[in-house]
Protein backbone atom coordinates (compact mmCIF):
# COMPACT_ATOMS: atom_id res chain seq x y z
CA UNK A 1 0.00 0.00 0.00
CA UNK A 2 2.72 2.47 0.95
CA UNK A 3 4.59 2.03 -2.38
CA UNK A 4 1.48 2.69 -4.51
CA UNK A 5 0.69 5.92 -2.62
CA UNK A 6 4.02 7.72 -3.24
CA UNK A 7 3.75 8.16 -7.06
CA UNK A 8 0.17 9.43 -6.76
CA UNK A 9 1.07 12.01 -4.10
CA UNK A 10 4.03 13.19 -6.19
CA UNK A 11 1.84 13.65 -9.28
CA UNK A 12 -0.68 15.69 -7.35
CA UNK A 13 2.05 17.95 -5.99
CA UNK A 14 3.47 18.59 -9.47
CA UNK A 15 0.03 19.44 -10.84
CA UNK A 16 -0.51 21.98 -8.07
CA UNK A 17 2.85 23.67 -8.78
CA UNK A 18 2.15 23.85 -12.52
CA UNK A 19 -1.27 25.36 -11.85
CA UNK A 20 0.24 28.10 -9.69
CA UNK A 21 2.91 28.87 -12.30
CA UNK A 22 0.30 29.07 -15.06
CA UNK A 23 -1.65 31.65 -13.08
CA UNK A 24 1.47 33.80 -12.56
CA UNK A 25 2.36 33.84 -16.32
CA UNK A 26 -1.02 35.22 -17.48
CA UNK A 27 -1.65 38.74 -18.98
CA UNK A 28 -0.25 41.70 -17.02
CA UNK A 29 -2.61 44.27 -15.55
CA UNK A 30 -2.50 47.98 -16.42
CA UNK A 31 -0.71 48.70 -13.15
CA UNK A 32 1.92 46.15 -14.13
CA UNK A 33 2.47 47.92 -17.49
CA UNK A 34 2.84 51.29 -15.79
CA UNK A 35 5.34 49.83 -13.39
CA UNK A 36 7.29 48.39 -16.33
CA UNK A 37 7.40 51.76 -18.13
CA UNK A 38 8.62 53.48 -14.98
CA UNK A 39 11.24 50.80 -14.54
CA UNK A 40 12.46 51.29 -18.12
CA UNK A 41 12.56 55.05 -17.60
CA UNK A 42 14.60 54.55 -14.47
CA UNK A 43 17.04 52.20 -16.22
CA UNK A 44 17.42 54.18 -19.52
CA UNK A 45 18.97 57.65 -18.89
CA UNK A 46 17.53 58.95 -22.19
CA UNK A 47 13.95 58.37 -20.97
CA UNK A 48 12.13 60.70 -18.64
CA UNK A 49 8.76 60.04 -16.97
CA UNK A 50 6.63 62.94 -15.76
CA UNK A 51 3.28 63.07 -14.01
CA UNK A 52 0.11 64.03 -15.95
CA UNK A 53 0.04 67.57 -14.55
CA UNK A 54 3.60 68.28 -15.65
CA UNK A 55 3.04 66.62 -19.00
CA UNK A 56 0.44 69.30 -19.84
CA UNK A 57 3.21 71.93 -19.75
CA UNK A 58 4.96 70.42 -22.79
CA UNK A 59 3.58 71.09 -26.28
CA UNK A 60 3.89 68.09 -28.56
CA UNK A 61 3.47 68.22 -32.34
CA UNK A 62 3.98 65.71 -35.11
CA UNK A 63 6.71 66.62 -37.57
CA UNK A 64 5.70 67.74 -41.07
CA UNK A 65 7.42 68.42 -44.35
CA UNK A 66 7.97 71.99 -45.44
CA UNK A 67 9.27 73.67 -48.60
CA UNK A 68 12.81 74.89 -47.83
CA UNK A 69 15.28 76.66 -50.06
CA UNK A 70 18.74 75.11 -50.08
CA UNK A 71 21.30 77.51 -48.70
CA UNK A 72 25.00 77.89 -48.22
CA UNK A 73 26.58 80.21 -45.67
CA UNK A 74 29.85 81.87 -46.64
CA UNK A 75 32.14 84.19 -44.68
CA UNK A 76 32.64 87.51 -46.41
CA UNK A 77 33.46 91.19 -46.11
CA UNK A 78 32.39 94.55 -47.44
CA UNK A 79 34.52 96.16 -50.16
CA UNK A 80 34.31 99.35 -52.18
CA UNK A 81 32.77 98.89 -55.61
CA UNK A 82 35.83 99.00 -57.87
CA UNK A 83 33.70 100.34 -60.71
CA UNK A 84 33.06 103.42 -58.55
CA UNK A 85 36.66 103.88 -57.34
CA UNK A 86 39.08 106.44 -58.79
CA UNK A 87 42.79 106.65 -58.08
CA UNK A 88 44.00 110.22 -58.57
CA UNK A 89 47.56 111.38 -59.13
CA UNK A 90 49.46 114.47 -60.19
CA UNK A 91 49.48 115.25 -63.91
CA UNK A 92 52.84 117.01 -63.73
CA UNK A 93 56.11 116.38 -61.93
CA UNK A 94 56.32 118.79 -59.03
CA UNK A 95 56.55 119.36 -55.29
CA UNK A 96 53.39 119.14 -53.20
CA UNK A 97 52.84 122.47 -51.47
CA UNK A 98 49.32 122.14 -50.06
CA UNK A 99 47.00 119.27 -49.11
CA UNK A 100 43.28 120.06 -48.88
CA UNK A 101 41.70 116.59 -48.35
CA UNK A 102 42.35 113.68 -46.03
CA UNK A 103 41.05 110.14 -45.52
CA UNK A 104 37.34 110.31 -44.80
CA UNK A 105 36.78 113.64 -46.53
CA UNK A 106 33.74 113.81 -48.78
CA UNK A 107 34.64 115.53 -52.04
CA UNK A 108 32.85 116.64 -55.20
CA UNK A 109 33.94 116.17 -58.79
CA UNK A 110 36.27 119.04 -59.72
CA UNK A 111 37.34 119.74 -56.14
CA UNK A 112 41.06 120.39 -55.57
CA UNK A 113 42.62 117.77 -53.28
CA UNK A 114 46.19 119.11 -53.28
CA UNK A 115 48.43 121.55 -55.13
CA UNK A 116 51.86 121.15 -56.68
CA UNK A 117 54.39 123.60 -58.10
CA UNK A 118 56.50 122.67 -61.13
CA UNK A 119 58.78 124.18 -63.82
CA UNK A 120 56.74 122.22 -66.38
CA UNK A 121 53.72 124.24 -65.35
CA UNK A 122 55.44 127.54 -66.11
CA UNK A 123 56.68 126.24 -69.47
CA UNK A 124 53.17 125.09 -70.43
CA UNK A 125 51.69 128.50 -69.60
CA UNK A 126 54.34 130.28 -71.71
CA UNK A 127 53.55 127.94 -74.58
CA UNK A 128 49.89 128.90 -74.25
CA UNK A 129 50.72 132.62 -74.31
CA UNK A 130 52.88 132.19 -77.43
CA UNK A 131 50.09 130.23 -79.14
CA UNK A 132 47.60 132.94 -78.25
CA UNK A 133 49.91 135.64 -79.63
CA UNK A 134 50.46 133.67 -82.83
CA UNK A 135 46.71 133.29 -83.24
CA UNK A 136 46.17 137.02 -82.87
CA UNK A 137 48.83 137.75 -85.49
CA UNK A 138 47.32 135.19 -87.86
CA UNK A 139 43.87 136.76 -87.44
CA UNK A 140 45.22 140.23 -88.27
CA UNK A 141 47.11 138.81 -91.27
CA UNK A 142 43.91 137.34 -92.65
CA UNK A 143 42.08 140.63 -92.15
CA UNK A 144 44.81 142.53 -94.08
CA UNK A 145 44.80 139.94 -96.82
CA UNK A 146 41.07 140.30 -97.28
CA UNK A 147 41.48 144.10 -97.57
CA UNK A 148 44.33 143.74 -100.08
CA UNK A 149 42.48 141.28 -102.28
CA UNK A 150 39.62 143.75 -102.54
CA UNK A 151 42.13 146.33 -103.73
CA UNK A 152 43.43 143.76 -106.22
CA UNK A 153 46.92 143.94 -104.66
CA UNK A 154 47.34 140.23 -103.87
CA UNK A 155 45.90 137.06 -105.28
CA UNK A 156 43.45 134.57 -103.80
CA UNK A 157 46.26 132.06 -103.16
CA UNK A 158 47.85 134.41 -100.63
CA UNK A 159 44.55 134.80 -98.78
CA UNK A 160 44.16 131.01 -98.61
CA UNK A 161 47.70 130.63 -97.25
CA UNK A 162 47.09 133.10 -94.46
CA UNK A 163 43.73 131.50 -93.60
CA UNK A 164 45.50 128.11 -93.35
CA UNK A 165 48.08 129.65 -90.99
CA UNK A 166 45.24 130.98 -88.86
CA UNK A 167 43.64 127.54 -88.64
CA UNK A 168 46.93 126.03 -87.50
CA UNK A 169 47.43 128.78 -84.92
CA UNK A 170 43.95 128.22 -83.47
CA UNK A 171 44.57 124.47 -83.26
CA UNK A 172 47.85 125.07 -81.42
CA UNK A 173 46.12 127.48 -79.03
CA UNK A 174 43.41 124.94 -78.24
CA UNK A 175 46.03 122.24 -77.69
CA UNK A 176 47.95 124.51 -75.31
CA UNK A 177 44.76 125.27 -73.36
CA UNK A 178 43.93 121.55 -73.13
CA UNK A 179 47.45 120.85 -71.86
CA UNK A 180 47.00 123.42 -69.09
CA UNK A 181 43.72 121.77 -68.08
CA UNK A 182 45.43 118.37 -67.98
CA UNK A 183 48.12 119.83 -65.74
CA UNK A 184 45.46 120.86 -63.25
CA UNK A 185 45.11 124.56 -64.07
CA UNK A 186 41.49 125.58 -63.34
CA UNK A 187 39.45 127.16 -66.15
CA UNK A 188 39.33 130.46 -64.25
CA UNK A 189 43.13 130.58 -64.08
CA UNK A 190 43.39 129.90 -67.81
CA UNK A 191 41.01 132.78 -68.53
CA UNK A 192 43.07 135.13 -66.32
CA UNK A 193 46.19 133.98 -68.13
CA UNK A 194 44.59 134.81 -71.46
CA UNK A 195 43.28 138.21 -70.37
CA UNK A 196 46.08 139.50 -68.14
CA UNK A 197 49.01 137.20 -68.83
CA UNK A 198 49.04 136.24 -65.13
CA UNK A 199 50.95 132.99 -64.60
CA UNK A 200 49.75 130.47 -62.03
CA UNK A 201 52.46 129.05 -59.80
CA UNK A 202 50.48 125.98 -58.72
CA UNK A 203 48.63 123.11 -60.38
CA UNK A 204 45.79 121.34 -58.65
CA UNK A 205 45.33 117.62 -58.11
CA UNK A 206 41.61 117.47 -58.84
CA UNK A 207 38.97 114.88 -57.96
CA UNK A 208 37.25 113.60 -61.09
CA UNK A 209 34.52 111.76 -59.14
CA UNK A 210 32.34 112.65 -56.17
CA UNK A 211 32.77 110.38 -53.17
CA UNK A 212 34.84 109.72 -50.06
CA UNK A 213 38.63 109.76 -49.85
CA UNK A 214 39.47 106.24 -48.67
CA UNK A 215 43.24 106.43 -49.13
CA UNK A 216 45.92 109.15 -49.18
CA UNK A 217 49.53 108.51 -50.18
CA UNK A 218 50.99 111.98 -50.27
CA UNK A 219 52.61 114.35 -47.78
CA UNK A 220 53.42 118.04 -47.98
CA UNK A 221 56.84 118.63 -49.54
CA UNK A 222 56.82 115.33 -51.38
CA UNK A 223 57.85 115.29 -55.05
CA UNK A 224 54.97 113.79 -57.03
CA UNK A 225 55.37 112.02 -60.34
CA UNK A 226 52.68 111.61 -63.00
CA UNK A 227 51.00 108.24 -62.54
CA UNK A 228 51.62 108.01 -58.79
CA UNK A 229 48.27 107.22 -57.06
CA UNK A 230 48.17 109.97 -54.43
CA UNK A 231 44.46 109.81 -53.51
CA UNK A 232 41.79 107.13 -53.82
CA UNK A 233 38.20 108.37 -54.00
CA UNK A 234 35.28 105.93 -53.81
CA UNK A 235 31.55 106.41 -54.25
CA UNK A 236 30.24 104.28 -51.34
CA UNK A 237 26.56 104.63 -52.25
CA UNK A 238 26.93 101.15 -53.76
CA UNK A 239 29.35 98.55 -52.36
CA UNK A 240 30.49 95.02 -53.07
CA UNK A 241 30.01 92.11 -50.67
CA UNK A 242 32.61 89.41 -51.35
CA UNK A 243 32.44 85.83 -50.02
CA UNK A 244 34.72 82.77 -50.08
CA UNK A 245 33.07 79.68 -51.65
CA UNK A 246 34.74 76.28 -50.98
CA UNK A 247 35.94 74.72 -54.22
CA UNK A 248 33.80 71.58 -53.70
CA UNK A 249 30.68 73.77 -53.92
CA UNK A 250 31.79 75.57 -57.07
CA UNK A 251 29.21 73.92 -59.32
CA UNK A 252 26.34 74.64 -56.91
CA UNK A 253 26.44 78.44 -57.16
CA UNK A 254 25.42 80.31 -60.29
CA UNK A 255 25.12 83.96 -61.23
CA UNK A 256 21.66 85.31 -60.48
CA UNK A 257 21.03 83.29 -57.29
CA UNK A 258 19.55 85.23 -54.37
CA UNK A 259 21.79 86.19 -51.46
CA UNK A 260 20.82 87.25 -47.95
CA UNK A 261 23.51 89.28 -46.17
CA UNK A 262 23.94 89.89 -42.46
CA UNK A 263 26.62 92.13 -40.92
CA UNK A 264 27.45 91.42 -37.24
CA UNK A 265 28.41 95.06 -36.67
CA UNK A 266 24.89 96.17 -37.68
CA UNK A 267 22.97 93.74 -35.47
CA UNK A 268 19.81 92.21 -36.92
CA UNK A 269 19.74 94.39 -40.05
CA UNK A 270 19.54 92.32 -43.24
CA UNK A 271 20.50 93.09 -46.83
CA UNK A 272 19.68 91.24 -50.03
CA UNK A 273 21.16 90.92 -53.48
CA UNK A 274 22.04 88.51 -56.26
CA UNK A 275 25.23 86.72 -57.26
CA UNK A 276 26.80 88.94 -59.90
CA UNK A 277 30.15 87.19 -60.20
CA UNK A 278 31.68 83.77 -59.46
CA UNK A 279 35.44 83.53 -59.90
CA UNK A 280 36.78 81.22 -62.61
CA UNK A 281 39.91 80.48 -60.58
CA UNK A 282 40.55 78.92 -57.15
CA UNK A 283 42.81 80.58 -54.57
CA UNK A 284 45.85 78.38 -54.02
CA UNK A 285 46.07 79.44 -50.37
CA UNK A 286 42.45 79.06 -49.22
CA UNK A 287 41.07 76.64 -51.85
CA UNK A 288 38.07 78.92 -52.32
CA UNK A 289 36.45 80.88 -55.13
CA UNK A 290 35.38 84.49 -54.84
CA UNK A 291 31.63 85.14 -54.97
CA UNK A 292 30.46 88.74 -55.29
CA UNK A 293 27.26 90.69 -55.02
CA UNK A 294 26.59 94.42 -54.83
CA UNK A 295 24.29 96.27 -52.45
CA UNK A 296 22.85 99.78 -52.38
CA UNK A 297 24.34 101.74 -49.49
CA UNK A 298 22.67 105.14 -49.64
CA UNK A 299 22.91 105.67 -45.86
CA UNK A 300 26.61 104.64 -45.79
CA UNK A 301 25.90 102.05 -43.07
CA UNK A 302 28.12 99.46 -44.80
CA UNK A 303 31.80 100.27 -44.38
CA UNK A 304 34.62 98.70 -46.42
CA UNK A 305 36.31 95.78 -44.60
CA UNK A 306 33.31 95.09 -42.33
CA UNK A 307 32.81 91.35 -41.80
CA UNK A 308 29.67 89.84 -43.32
CA UNK A 309 27.85 86.51 -43.67
CA UNK A 310 26.49 85.60 -47.11
CA UNK A 311 23.61 83.10 -47.31
CA UNK A 312 23.18 81.89 -50.89
CA UNK A 313 19.69 80.54 -51.55
CA UNK A 314 19.02 77.76 -54.06
CA UNK A 315 15.92 75.97 -55.33
CA UNK A 316 13.32 74.88 -52.75
CA UNK A 317 12.77 71.23 -51.73
CA UNK A 318 10.28 69.49 -49.43
CA UNK A 319 11.99 68.44 -46.18
CA UNK A 320 10.98 67.28 -42.71
CA UNK A 321 11.69 70.18 -40.34
CA UNK A 322 12.03 70.67 -36.59
CA UNK A 323 11.34 74.00 -34.85
CA UNK A 324 14.46 75.51 -33.32
CA UNK A 325 12.67 75.59 -29.96
CA UNK A 326 12.57 71.77 -29.96
CA UNK A 327 16.35 71.33 -30.24
CA UNK A 328 18.44 70.51 -27.14
CA UNK A 329 22.25 70.47 -27.20
CA UNK A 330 23.86 67.58 -25.32
CA UNK A 331 27.56 66.68 -25.65
CA UNK A 332 27.89 69.05 -28.61
CA UNK A 333 25.17 67.19 -30.53
CA UNK A 334 21.58 68.04 -31.44
CA UNK A 335 18.73 66.17 -29.69
CA UNK A 336 14.94 66.36 -29.46
CA UNK A 337 12.43 64.78 -27.06
CA UNK A 338 10.13 62.23 -28.69
CA UNK A 339 6.88 61.19 -26.99
CA UNK A 340 7.02 57.38 -26.59
CA UNK A 341 4.17 56.82 -24.07
CA UNK A 342 1.83 58.55 -21.64
CA UNK A 343 4.09 61.04 -19.89
CA UNK A 344 7.21 59.26 -21.15
CA UNK A 345 9.67 61.13 -23.41
CA UNK A 346 12.88 59.91 -25.02
CA UNK A 347 15.95 62.10 -25.66
CA UNK A 348 16.76 61.30 -29.31
CA UNK A 349 19.93 62.30 -31.16
CA UNK A 350 19.35 63.84 -34.61
CA UNK A 351 21.33 65.39 -37.44
CA UNK A 352 19.95 68.74 -38.52
CA UNK A 353 20.75 71.29 -41.19
CA UNK A 354 21.23 75.05 -40.85
CA UNK A 355 18.34 76.99 -39.35
CA UNK A 356 16.05 78.79 -41.81
CA UNK A 357 13.21 81.04 -40.64
CA UNK A 358 12.89 79.35 -37.25
CA UNK A 359 13.12 75.71 -38.39
CA UNK A 360 15.91 73.24 -39.11
CA UNK A 361 15.75 70.52 -41.78
CA UNK A 362 16.14 66.92 -40.57
CA UNK A 363 19.06 65.11 -42.16
CA UNK A 364 18.92 61.92 -40.07
CA UNK A 365 17.14 60.55 -37.00
CA UNK A 366 13.46 61.53 -37.47
CA UNK A 367 10.65 61.09 -39.96
CA UNK A 368 7.40 62.85 -40.74
CA UNK A 369 4.68 62.15 -38.17
CA UNK A 370 7.03 61.69 -35.19
CA UNK A 371 5.56 63.36 -32.05
CA UNK A 372 8.18 65.79 -30.74
CA UNK A 373 8.20 68.29 -27.87
CA UNK A 374 8.27 71.70 -29.58
CA UNK A 375 7.75 73.85 -26.51
CA UNK A 376 9.32 73.13 -23.12
CA UNK A 377 12.16 70.87 -24.27
CA UNK A 378 14.66 72.80 -22.16
CA UNK A 379 12.65 72.31 -18.97
CA UNK A 380 12.06 68.66 -19.82
CA UNK A 381 15.80 68.20 -20.19
CA UNK A 382 16.32 69.73 -16.75
CA UNK A 383 13.76 67.29 -15.35
CA UNK A 384 15.66 64.38 -16.88
CA UNK A 385 18.95 65.56 -15.37
CA UNK A 386 17.27 65.97 -11.97
CA UNK A 387 15.95 62.40 -12.17
CA UNK A 388 19.43 61.15 -13.02
CA UNK A 389 20.87 62.79 -9.92
CA UNK A 390 18.17 61.28 -7.73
Amino acid sequence: MSHSFRPTALALSMALVLSLLGTGCGDKTESDKSTTAQAEAAEDPSLVKVNPEMAKQFQVERLKEQLLETQRDLPGRIEANEQLVTRIGASVTGRVTDIQADVGSRVQAGQVLARVTSPELTSAQLTYLRARSATSQAERAVERAQMLIKADVIGAAEVQRREAELSIAKAELQAAADQLALLGIPRGSIERLAEKGQLSSHAGIVANRSGVVIERKVSQGQVAQPGDPLFTVADLSNVWVVGALPEQDASAVQEGQKIEISVPALGSRQFSGKVVYVSDTVSADTRTLMVRTQVDNADRALKPQMLALLRILGQGTQQVVVPESAVVRENDKDHVYVLVGDGVFKLTEVQLGTATKGVRPVIKGLSAGTPVVVDGAFHLNNERKRAELE
